[in-house]
């Protein structure tokens, strides 16, 4: 059945949580809702026990495969698709702080929504996770770092295929049960009156998440022009093509032909975009930190939390690092940053749900983002080749 619902894609799905959510919660009787809020409930102990085990499975084997074998090509494309995030997410951060107070309704607010619900689920069963966020950001960083610069290939192998079991849990039980999460988490709302507050945020974060991508593309082609010496303008035009392949497929690895035959075009030796294009796909994620930030702040805004800079900006070094695993699995990226989200900003259940709903929403425009960047990343890395073979 999840497979025949999936065909449409998740984010209709999505879609269609928030609206029965909305339109349910407006007559539903509060037995059945609290049927939801157990759910609800049973799901949100779940992902908190999930969280620890996807940043082991996820970063750690992410890190390892990055390796010391390709040498400084390597490092230098790490570097810059770092770099290149870093910016994304420091600029997203000064966009959101200056334009919030007036973009955002002042009177919006969803404090109740993180308060305690006046409706109880019918039970609870908690799960305690095997270990926290920390303890497992410091062991995935250890392991990966140990097996890039290590032999260690049991290890490595263990690893790999723990990666396969988190992958399986993502896609078959957390990302089909999302759509019925969100539904219960916006049926909630509805009846506690906070439904269209959310929806008229929803669609403010949207529309300057959009913008925000285009002109963090535009600066990231003008860097590559000034370096590669091509126009800007050009390598974006070139670039169209993996962009909406992107916007249709909301997955950088399923785009990763397109962007290696259009890095091509741009005038990129087959050999540097063949190392470069498969690289960045997977550690080059300027949209999804541009997403992943402007959503965290909108959302603790809106919760009676204040934003502070320092707090953000170890929040931000931390994303780029956490969510280099994030593409080739549905909803990766956002998966990835969940144990960041909670333990470097105080994130709960609730908006963990709430984060989770916002990215998929437009998911599509951080995933265009990312792989047209990358071929900013390529043309800068073939010009340092050429004057380190000249």
């Amino acid at each position: 059945m999840f497979k025949k619902l999936f065909r449409f894609g998740l984010l209709p799905l999505v879609a269609a949580a928030i609206v029965l959510g909305i339109v349910c919660g407006l007559f539903f009787p509060d037995w059945l809702v609290r049927v939801f809020l157990t759910f609800n409930g049973l799901f949100g102990q779940f992902l908190g026990f999930v969280v620890p085990l996807l940043i082991v499975g996820l970063i750690a084997p992410g890190i390892a495969e990055l390796g010391k074998d390709s040498g400084r090509l390597l490092l230098y494309t790490v570097l810059l698709a770092y770099g290149f995030t870093l910016f994304a997410g420091f600029f997203t951060f000064g966009v959101a702080a200056l334009s919030y107070p007036w973009v955002l309704d002042a009177s919006a607010s969803l404090v109740a929504f993180a308060a305690p619900q006046e409706l109880a689920p019918y039970f609870t069963l908690p799960i305690a996770p095997l270990m926290d966020v920390t303890t497992a950001l410091v062991l995935a960083f250890t392991l990966g770092l140990g097996l890039a610069f290590g032999k260690g290939e049991t290890l490595k192998h263990c690893l790999y295929d723990f990666r396969e079991i988190i992958h399986k849990v993502i896609a078959a039980v957390i990302i089909p049960l999302l759509p019925l999460y969100i539904f219960g988490i916006f049926l909630n709302m509805t009846v506690n009156g906070q439904a269209a507050e959310v929806l008229a945020v929803f669609a403010k974060i949207i529309v300057l998440i959009f913008i925000i991508t285009l002109v963090i593309l535009f600066i990231q082609f003008a860097v590559a022009g000034v370096i590669g010496r091509k126009n800007p303008w050009t390598m974006l035009k070139t670039m169209l093509p993996a962009y909406f392949t992107a916007l249709g497929t909301s997955s950088s690895a399923a785009t990763i032909p397109v962007t290696y035959r259009q890095v091509q075009r741009l005038g990129v030796e087959e050999d540097i975009a063949g190392f470069t294009v498969p690289l960045c796909a997977n550690i080059h994620m300027s949209g999804s930190t541009i997403k992943i930030t402007a959503c965290a702040m909108a959302i603790i805004l809106l919760t009676g939390g204040q934003l502070h800079f320092w707090q953000f900006a170890g929040f931000i070094c931390m994303l780029g690092i956490s969510i280099v695993a994030g593409p080739g699995v549905p909803g990766g990226a956002i998966m990835a940053s969940l144990g960041v989200l909670q333990k470097m900003l105080g994130f709960n259940e609730e908006m963990l749900g709430l984060m989770i709903a916002l990215y998929i929403a437009m998911d599509s425009f951080g995933t265009a983002c990312n792989v047209t960047g990358d071929g900013a990343i390529s043309v800068i890395i073939e010009r340092i080749y050429r004057k380190k073979t000249s």
